[in-house]
């Protein structure tokens, strides 16, 4: 199905300084190339393999990139390889300075049980400008585009947010949808949406497509609430950047994680963070689908070649495009 915002980007929006338009056509490749790695392990109930297959090649394309980069978001510590790194440098250290947040494989259990909404995804800015969420849990509240500034927070109550986003639709909280992660810890937000009579859309896994679900107008949902991955929420926040949604986040932090989160640079461990505080400047999204989603088509083998579809957005250029290539194996 077609994916369109929910309204038309701003095109009066202050110039940005970008990243060199010549490397979206590069990160979708390596979006491309991971989803494909991952595909070749649909079905068979081995989430570490198809997260390994995706890693592997994504990391190969990125090494071809010509670029400065640095994984500032990613799948663990060094000591953890060979999953891409926090810290791991990528490219051949000519070029622009880039940072890159990513997941290889959003949707493990998705592809091991053969379930749509697998994706590959990774965003890219310059040096410093993305949060480096530690890879912890994030509570995270997201809405569309058109909608008063600051209408949310994460702060007020789940009945004060519902109240308020039903008036600002100039509507009743019984005609909104909300899109939720369905785990334990979110019974007290689910009680307070079923009690208000809120519609709710619940998902297994995969909460970047969940966030990005709330400027899509194909999609019903007007809210994301809930607790999910800090990573993920940097790179649903990515594209909601992009696009004109609201997003406020909070990291979520043990006393262990506290300690990491320091090391990564985060001052202030009970902040929270604001769309323009995650993402600064110009920024790239990418998200290849390796089972069929709500963005695009999953992988499709074709026998010596594999044709893969992305979603892809670029904020300084305004460019928001699905593209589908053929590439050789």
């Amino acid at each position: 199905r077609l994916f369109n915002t929910k309204t038309k980007i701003d095109k009066n929006r202050k110039h940005l300084v970008s990243i060199d338009k010549k490397y979206l056509e590069q990160f979708i490749r390596a979006t491309e190339k991971a989803a494909y790695g991952a595909s070749l392990f649909i079905g068979k109930n081995n989430k570490i393999a198809a997260d390994k297959g995706a890693v592997d090649l994504m990391r190969d394309e990125l090494n071809k990139i010509e670029m400065k980069g640095t994984v500032v978001i990613g799948e663990g510590e060094m000591d953890e390889a060979p999953m891409l790194y926090i810290g791991e440098k990528v490219g051949s250290n000519t070029g622009q300075a880039l940072d890159i947040a990513l997941d290889p494989l959003e949707g493990t259990n998705f592809v091991a049980k053969n379930l749509p909404n697998a994706f590959s995804v990774l965003s890219v800015s310059e040096k410093g400008n993305l949060l480096s969420a530690p890879d912890t849990y994030m509570e995270k509240i997201a809405i569309g585009t058109n909608l008063p500034k600051n209408l949310i927070d994460l702060d007020n109550s789940v009945e004060k947010n519902i109240s308020l986003l039903a008036d600002a639709k100039n509507t009743t909280p019984e005609k909104l949808f909300a899109c939720v992660l369905d785990r334990p810890r979110h019974k007290n937000i689910i009680d307070s949406l079923k009690k208000m009579k809120v519609n709710i859309n619940f998902i297994s896994d995969g909460d970047v497509s969940g966030v990005i679900s709330v400027i899509d107008e194909n999609s019903k949902n007007d809210i994301y609430i809930g607790i999910g991955g800090g990573p993920e929420g940097v790179l649903a926040g990515a594209a909601l950047s992009c696009l004109g949604g609201q997003m406020q986040t909070r990291l979520v932090l043990d006393k262990e994680q506290s300690q990491r989160a320091t090391k990564l640079g985060v001052k202030n461990l009970k902040k929270k963070y604001d769309l323009d505080e995650m993402i600064k400047g110009d920024v790239i999204f990418c998200a290849t689908a390796v089972t069929d989603g709500d963005l695009v088509k999953g992988i499709i083998d074709k026998g010596d070649s594999f044709e893969a579809s992305t979603f892809a957005l670029q904020k300084s250029t305004k460019i928001v495009k699905k593209v589908t290539n053929l590439h050789k194996k």
